[in-house]
């Protein structure tokens, strides 16, 4: 019999003719076309390029803003927009949003300058968007930006311990990597008249910038639109934001993560009132976050995106004469500009003036400026711009017409009644309304599945004799549990905090929080007390706490006694402001404590933690708890002072305030 039978060896050859198919077919190299796409750069390059964009666009000025709540942005934009009237071309620009270490290479554009409106937020932090841009500039000891133009206007708050440290910190470094200052720093106080310290520097900076430049103003004092008005009559409806900050629908289907582009809609299940009497009202509110995915810590904060109350938008279209059901778009003339909108477009007027802008706080002047022109009566055009100038004359005519009688733009239609400005350029004026935080009153580990918000609803009356209310606490306090049916929700996420219990649970705790400043300090205490649940041996935890009255405010009366009772708390001391003729606040009971309390800080380690108003409040405490040191630890003022400085370095003085 032959070895191989014919189908054998046909089975042999085809096995081989296929081996040497495949072989020379993987050799072969055919040329395709669509291959070369990948010789030009990924968009992502042209994207973060801002060198880039100012070539293509003509820019010679950029402006990098770090903005927390939208203030530094607004700088940002006018002083880009003020570049045109002294004949240069500028671009306001987020730094989260680019490659940084291109600031080198600005030299490569002919009088080229960038400007910095840097907030500084926190305890003398970077804002969000500028923590990238913080971190380039401490890491980077080698970078050489000696061909960059620089100058920086700082956003702070003296009330805070660390005032306008982010600016002062952008100012110093490029200095030190070899940048040239064109003009000096400019340091803006929101405890005063930030609009006042923005607008006297800007009035100073840009006379100096034309002479170091060689450039004339051009005199042109009129309004320059940044965006042009679209009316949509025939557009499908499923395309039209109705109050997402981000995605198109986001609210309708959630995607996780959640975030300040993508906030999650939780469902309010709990909002009590608080306080037993009185006037005010304060609150307690619970949202539910269960299947969302958020995780929080004791310590955290809570943002929320509230609303503007439908009564004033409503007049805001009354007294405009206008349809706010009308849909927009408010399109960037700039073509190159990231932001292609003010808000996010197509929208209503209704809803950009609902959801997207803040139509409550009292108008800065540069808003009051461009609106000057719509004014028909001489009188009111001359003062309005009056206000929007450095003079003396101006500023106290602001200061007393605007902000003394705490007049929002409405106020300003309603007192004004010549002045009748389209709607479109109010709302391109007008700024973002930003999302307010609130200090977590809960422990994750007590509540995984919910997190709860303690405020006090804001409202008062004005000099003009209007109610004027909060708008977020006033739109949380009308969150009920079931409207029509339907379940409440807010939209929410969370920011991180480094307000954090300290990690060795036998540390003693002192905590200091009167009124709404014990939010985080419930979380504490619910944590403190699982812990002990555990098993685990918890150090001493002493809490501080302020209210008016023992039978109007006392908030969270029971469970603080119930934590006292259970000796999760050791000490509960509390100050009843005006239950008796001498007013008592938190920093007499530490006075009265002093011996135990520095034993605890001096000899057991002892955490500090502040949390409430930052102007009175927390400098009064820390000026006791300076007192003790000097007087118990046998210390001078200033040895004191350095020795309470010293903790908070360590992260054991945090503060969690608000002015």
């Amino acid at each position: 019999m032959p070895l191989f039978s014919n189908l054998d060896l046909f089975l042999f050859s085809l096995i081989v003719g296929l081996l040497i198919y495949w072989f020379m077919s993987r050799k072969k190299v055919e040329p395709i076309p669509e291959f070369k796409k990948l010789d030009t750069p990924a968009p992502s390059t042209r994207e973060t390029s801002f060198i880039e964009k100012m070539k293509k666009t003509g820019k010679n000025i950029i402006v990098f803003y770090g903005s927390q709540t939208g203030t530094a942005e607004e700088f940002a934009n006018r002083l880009s927009k003020d570049a045109q009237r002294y004949g240069m071309k500028g671009m306001a620009a987020d730094p989260e949003e680019y490659d940084m270490g291109e600031l080198s290479r600005l030299s490569e554009i002919q009088n080229s300058l960038a400007i910095f409106c840097m907030a500084t937020y926190g305890e003398g932090d970077p804002t969000d968007n500028a923590q990238d841009f913080y971190d380039w500039l401490q890491e980077n000891d080698d970078e050489d930006l000696s061909g960059l133009n620089y100058t920086v206007f700082s956003l702070g708050n003296k009330t805070y311990e660390h005032y306008n440290a982010m600016g002062k910190y952008v100012d110093k470094r490029l200095e030190e990597l070899g940048a040239k200052r064109i003009f000096d720093l400019g340091l803006g106080d929101d405890d005063g008249n930030l609009e006042e310290d923005f607008i006297s520097w800007r009035e100073q900076f840009w006379p100096a910038i034309c002479e170091h430049f060689g450039v004339e103003a051009l005199g042109d004092d009129s309004s320059i639109r940044q965006y042009e008005l679209q009316e949509h009559t025939d557009i499908n409806m499923n395309k039209v934001y109705t109050g997402e900050i981000g995605r198109l629908k986001s609210f309708e289907v959630q995607k996780p993560p959640f975030d300040s582009k993508n906030p999650f809609l939780a469902p309010v299940t709990v909002n009590r009132r608080l306080n037993k009497a009185g006037d005010r009202h304060l609150m307690h509110l619970e949202l539910d976050i269960t299947g969302s995915k958020i995780r929080y810590e004791s310590g955290d904060h809570v943002a929320v995106f509230p609303t503007n109350d439908s009564m004033l938008v409503n007049k805001l279209g009354q007294i405009l004469g206008v349809d706010l059901d009308v849909v927009i778009s408010l399109n960037n003339l700039d073509d190159e500009s990231n932001k292609k909108h003010p808000f996010p477009c197509p929208t209503s007027y209704r809803t950009a003036l609902t959801h997207y802008l803040d139509i409550t706080h009292p108008p800065r002047t540069n808003v009051l400026y461009e609106l000057a022109q719509y004014a028909s009566d001489p009188k009111d055009q001359e003062n309005m711009r009056k206000m929007a100038s450095s003079s003396p004359e101006g500023k106290a005519l602001y200061q007393n017409w605007v902000l003394d009688a705490s007049r929002n733009i409405l106020a300003i239609l309603e007192d004004m009644p010549s002045l009748k400005p389209p709607i479109d350029h109010l709302c391109e004026l007008l700024p973002r309304l930003q999302a307010r935080y609130y200090s977590i009153a809960s422990s994750s580990k007590v509540h995984p599945n919910s997190i709860h918000i303690c405020a006090v609803v804001v409202e008062y009356k004005t000099k003009t004799g209007r109610i004027n209310k909060g708008v977020a606490t006033n739109w949380l306090k009308n969150k009920l549990i079931s409207d029509n049916g339907h379940k409440s929700t807010v939209p929410m996420y969370i920011r991180k905090s480094q307000f954090r219990l300290p990690f060795k649970s036998t540390n003693p705790v002192i905590m200091v929080g009167p009124g709404t400043g014990i939010a985080p300090f419930v979380g504490f205490i619910q944590e403190r007390g699982w812990l002990k649940e555990q098993g685990k041996e918890v150090g001493e935890t002493v809490m501080y706490f302020g209210c008016r009255h023992k039978n109007e405010d006392f908030i969270y009366q029971e469970e603080l006694e119930e934590a006292e009772k259970n000796g999760v708390l050791t000490q509960l001391n509390v100050a009843f402001s005006r239950d008796q003729e001498q007013k008592v606040y938190v920093q007499h009971h530490l006075k009265k404590n002093k011996e135990h309390l520095w034993k605890l800080i001096h000899t057991d380690n002892a955490h500090i933690y502040i949390c409430g108003d930052a102007k009175n409040m927390a400098k009064d405490v820390q000026l006791t708890f300076c007192e003790i040191a000097e007087e118990l630890g046998g210390m001078t003022r200033t040895q004191a002072t350095d020795y309470i400085k010293k903790l908070m370095t360590k992260g054991r003085y945090s503060q969690d305030v608000w002015s």
